[in-house]
């Protein structure tokens, strides 16, 4: 009866530290720990920076099993703010995001190749202005542990370039503006 007791007690144990590990994660956008940030030339002579304010998302990862993981993000394509309001006027316009027909975005993974640090690469489905076509994220792990308020944070950084045509932003910005860069800085807090 004792060894009964003692193989359950091991079983649980191990099982609760897996779990431990596995998680999914909502991105914290109420606090405002997460970025959706772009940068493109303009003209080629410098660059132009801004960022999506709106935006939601979770992901899940497994240190023991990071190749398990997903990634689901929302963005609210209206909230695209370039610290210009006539030139924010203009990205919403049909020339651009054409927000009014399309007024969100949308990532989901399709597959997770990262180390147990979370550094690798997350392909999946970028949904922008109607078009769906396959991207792949740089992603650098930054880090996880507990918060001050009793969680549990991980964040991660990634990156990735897109060709504007391939959405169907065609508007002539000279030809160093054909590429648009994106750097996502996401913390999640666990759930």
């Amino acid at each position: 009866m004792k060894t009964i007791i003692k193989a359950g007690f091991i079983t649980l144990i191990a099982a609760s530290s897996l779990s431990a590990t596995a998680a999914d994660y909502v991105i914290d956008t109420k606090g405002m720990h997460a970025a959706i940030n772009f940068r493109i030339q303009h003209l080629g002579y410098s660059w132009l920076y801004g960022q999506f304010r709106d935006f939601t998302g979770q992901f899940s990862f497994d240190e023991n099993n990071p190749d398990a993981g997903s990634v689901s993000v929302n963005i609210d394509t209206t909230s695209i703010d370039s610290n210009h309001a006539e030139r924010d006027k203009h990205l919403r316009s049909d020339d651009f995001l054409a927000t009014d027909q399309f007024p969100a975005a949308s990532f989901t993974s399709t597959s997770v190749d990262l180390d147990s640090t979370g550094n690798g690469t997350i392909s999946g489905d970028l949904t922008l202005k109607g078009n769906t076509r396959p991207v792949t994220l740089e992603v650098k792990g930054i880090g996880a542990g507990n918060d001050p308020w009793g969680g549990y944070r991980r964040g991660f950084e990634a990156t990735t370039e897109l060709t504007l045509a391939d959405f169907g932003i065609d508007y002539n910005l000279g030809p160093a503006a054909k590429n648009v860069e994106l750097i996502l800085s996401i913390e999640g807090v666990r759930q």
